[in-house]
C-alpha cells in the first residue's frame, strides 16, 4: 500500500470541507442562485461556486429605512456648542464673532468722534488672557480692541442696551473712568468753588457774579501782591475771557512763594470760572490757565547733606 504525503492528507481534508460547506449552504436556500445552473453535477457546482462574484445584498436583504422622525435617542456623534470649538481658542472667536454680530446689527446708528465717547478702560492683553484661558495673540487682541472702539464710538442718547452690557463684559475691574467725581456745580448761593496747586501752594477760589472785586486772605489784590506781574498772572483766567468786570473773587491762598501762590490761583480761579461757563474751556485751555504743571521742587530737609557719589575707578 502506497504511502501517502501529509501535504496530500492536508489538501484532502480542505476539499471534504469545501464540499460540506457547499452542500450545507444550498440546502439552507429553498432556490439556487442565478448564478448556479439547475442540474448540475455537485463538481460544476462547486466550481461555479467558487468562481462565482456577487455582492452582499444578492445574498441578505439590506437593513430597512430608518424613520427619522421616530428616531428620538441621541444621536452617537456629540455637535459641540460653539462653531470655533475645533480652532486654537475658541472662546475668543466667540466673543469676536459676538461683537462682529453686535456691529453688524447697529452699524447704521449715529456715531460720535473719539475724543468725545465714553472713556473705558478695556482689559490689557495678560489680563484678558486670564479671562479666556487662552494664549491669545497681540494682533488678534488689537482686532478685537478696534471693534470696542467702534462700538462705543455710537451716540450715548442711542445706544442700545445690548451694546451697553457686551462693553461692559470687556473693562478691566477697578476702571479709573468709571467713578469719575460728580461735575462741580455752582451752589444755592451763586457761588464755584475752584482749587489749583503750584509748588508748595495751595488756592481755593469763590466766584460769584458781581462787579469784579477780588479779596486774598482779606486783603486786596495790591496789598496780596505788590508785583504787577503776580497780579495779572493771578487774574489771568478773568483777562482772557474779558470777565474782569463781571465776576468777584474771593482767594484762600496758602504755603510757597508770591510766585507760587499767584500760579495756584490762575488755575483754581479758571476751574471756578468753568464751572459758570464750561463753553470758556476751549479758550482757557489755551491760554493755559487750567493746564497742570507737573514740575515739582524738591524740598530739601533741613541738615540734610547730600552724599558725594565716589569716582567709579575707586575701589571699595
Amino acid at each position: 500500500m502506497a504511502r501517502q504525503s501529509p501535504r496530500g492528507v492536508v489538501h484532502a481534508m480542505q476539499s471534504v470541507r469545501s464540499t460540506t460547506s457547499l452542500r450545507a449552504f444550498l440546502s439552507q436556500r429553498s432556490a439556487a442562485p442565478a448564478y448556479i445552473i439547475p442540474g448540475a453535477s455537485l463538481s460544476t457546482r462547486t466550481q461555479q461556486w467558487k468562481n462565482a462574484r456577487g455582492y452582499a445584498t444578492e445574498v441578505q436583504p439590506a437593513a430597512p429605512e430608518i424613520d427619522f422622525a421616530k428616531f428620538h435617542t441621541q444621536p452617537t456623534r456629540i455637535i459641540p456648542r460653539s462653531p470655533a470649538y475645533f480652532s486654537g481658542s475658541p472662546k475668543f472667536i466667540d466673543h469676536l464673532l459676538r461683537l462682529e454680530d453686535i456691529l453688524a446689527k447697529y452699524v447704521s446708528l449715529p456715531t460720535v468722534s473719539a475724543a468725545e465717547a465714553p472713556r473705558k478702560a478695556w482689559f490689557k492683553l495678560p489680563q484678558f488672557r486670564d479671562v479666556v484661558g487662552e494664549p491669545i495673540a497681540t494682533k488678534k487682541y488689537k482686532g478685537l480692541l478696534k471693534l470696542l472702539q467702534r462700538l462705543n464710538r455710537i451716540d450715548p442718547n442711542l445706544m442700545p442696551k445690548a451694546v451697553r452690557l457686551s462693553l461692559d463684559d470687556f473693562i478691566r475691574p477697578g476702571n479709573p473712568y468709571g467713578n469719575k467725581p460728580a461735575p462741580a456745580t455752582v451752589d444755592n448761593l451763586g457761588r464755584a468753588r475752584g482749587k489749583g496747586k503750584r509748588k508748595a501752594s495751595s488756592a481755593v477760589v469763590h466766584l460769584v457774579e458781581g462787579n469784579g472785586e477780588v479779596l486774598v486772605n482779606g486783603k486786596t489784590l495790591v496789598e496780596a501782591f505788590p508785583r504787577v506781574h503776580d497780579r495779572e498772572s493771578a487774574t489771568w483766567a478773568l483777562r482772557c475771557t474779558a470777565r474782569l468786570d463781571k465776576y468777584n473773587v474771593w482767594v484762600a491762598v496758602r504755603g510757597g512763594g508770591t510766585t507760587g501762590q499767584a500760579e495756584a490761583i490762575t488755575l483754581a480761579l479758571g476751574r471756578a470760572l468753568m464751572v459758570h461757563e464750561p463753553a470758556l474751556k476751549p479758550t482757557l485751555r489755551k491760554a493755559g490757565v487750567i493746564t497742570v504743571d507737573r514740575r515739582r521742587v524738591e524740598r530739601k530737609k533741613p541738615g540734610h547733606v547730600k552724599a558725594r557719589k565716589m569716582p567709579t575707578w575707586v575701589k571699595r
